[in-house]
């Protein structure tokens, strides 16, 4: 459901180094929901996960151009309609 947005903004923002990011978006944004639904400190990730500087890279980008806010949408619209 927010592949295509996550895919969208990695397309837009290309690394200037030209390599690609060492862990799968996938992992970054569970990484993301992680952190959100259990509140713990950035530095407290569990290590199966990507590391703090990777996730906070993406959260702090989707947050500052709005990405945040179109994927929180999509999974609203998502759970409204699974409610009806």
């Amino acid at each position: 459901m927010i592949e295509p947005v996550v895919t969208a903004w990695k397309d837009r923002h290309r690394s200037v180094s030209g390599h690609q990011s060492a862990y799968a978006m996938r992992e970054i944004v569970n990484s993301i929901f992680y952190q959100g639904r259990t509140g713990c400190q950035w530095a407290y990730l569990p290590h199966d996960l990507p590391q703090k500087s990777a996730t906070y890279y993406y959260f702090a980008a989707w947050r500052d151009d709005g990405t945040d806010q179109v994927i929180h949408e999509l999974l609203r619209c998502q759970v409204r309609e699974k409610a009806r």
